[in-house]
């Protein structure tokens, strides 16, 4: 990570074609810069690289806004980063301090002295102090030491793809919507804990989840997912909520999976948990009876939803 001020040289670093961005979610607007940096930087025969902020400027600068949650926190965003096949992944720690250079300042330090030979960037891309830099400004704060490209927005059923638009669907729950807009469904990684293990009693063991509390978790409710595993993926239906059958006193939302043909121990494992299809709301029923028919019910509607779109993520 990089700190302010800088400690690296332009010499300890090749020539770069880099993409700037927060980039939360490595959506499709996203990738679409990153790839032209990556583009440009096999065109001119130099190393890709992207930089990135961290924490958001928003738990710096906002006043009421200091626990920020993310469609990709830190280690997500990296490995998404990763797979698009970058050099140099940048991640600058987002202080008051660096939130107070000035644009030139900024350009100087941060492009300048990293060896950026082409910048890539969103339209609505800006830097340094309250955002005053941006992208009509940056040909005069390049001191001609670098090009520069600008991306347009992308669009999808004629509104922008955004990080904002994924966040409001993922809070309605949406999470079928996603992949036109994320290009993979939306996941979330965790550890499976030890629960209440009443699962396995009624013939529907669970792995409880303890996810990062940095993710943005969908709303309460059933889902058809899937879960990675030892880097096997099954498929299984989630619980999103509270449990209201047995804790009508519960605070702490649970994520609860459960599995179809799956019978091993993996307490201690970390999961990764693909959200498909919201299936129903949370619901309390009147006994177990009934809430074993409707999770038999639940397990159905997923199977016959993972047999019509097996093509979607096989």
């Amino acid at each position: 990570m990089l700190e302010f001020p800088l400690k690296l040289e332009k010499q300890d670093l090749p020539p770069l074609s880099m993409a700037l961005g927060y980039f939360d979610g490595v959506h499709l607007g996203h990738q679409q810069v990153i790839l032209e940096a990556k583009k440009l930087a096999v065109q001119a025969g130099v190393s890709s690289a992207v930089m990135t902020f961290d924490p958001h400027p928003s738990v710096v600068l906002g006043k009421a806004n200091k626990h920020v949650q993310y469609i990709t926190p830190l280690p997500e965003k990296i490995k998404i980063i990763e797979q698009l096949g970058i050099d140099y992944l940048f991640i600058v720690h987002f202080t008051a301090d660096f939130a107070n250079l000035l644009p030139q300042e900024f350009i100087d330090q941060y492009i300048i002295g990293l060896n950026v030979k082409h910048v890539v960037a969103g339209f609505d891309y800006t830097y340094g102090r309250m955002g005053k830099g941006n992208m009509e400004t940056l040909p005069f704060h390049s001191r001609e030491k670098f090009t520069y490209k600008v991306v347009p927005e992308l669009t999808e059923g004629n509104e922008k793809v955004s990080s904002t638009r994924i966040r409001d669907l993922l809070k309605e729950g949406k999470a079928d919507q996603l992949p036109h807009l994320l290009g993979r469904f939306f996941t979330t990684t965790g550890i499976v804990i030890h629960g209440d293990k009443r699962g396995r009693t009624i013939g529907f063991p669970t792995a409880n989840i303890d996810v990062n509390e940095e993710y943005i978790i969908p709303p309460t409710g059933v889902y058809a997912v899937r879960m990675k595993v030892k880097n096997t993926w099954y498929q299984g239906v989630c619980n999103v909520g509270y449990k209201p059958t047995f804790n009508k006193d519960a605070v702490k939302i649970s994520i609860e999976v459960h599995l179809f043909d799956f019978n091993q121990d993996i307490y201690g494992e970390e999961v990764v948990v693909e959200w498909h299809l919201y299936l129903r709301k949370e619901q309390k029923f009147s006994g177990i009876d009934q809430l074993v028919q409707q999770i038999e019910k639940d397990k159905q509607n997923a199977v016959k939803y993972f047999e019509e779109n097996r093509q979607s993520f096989d």
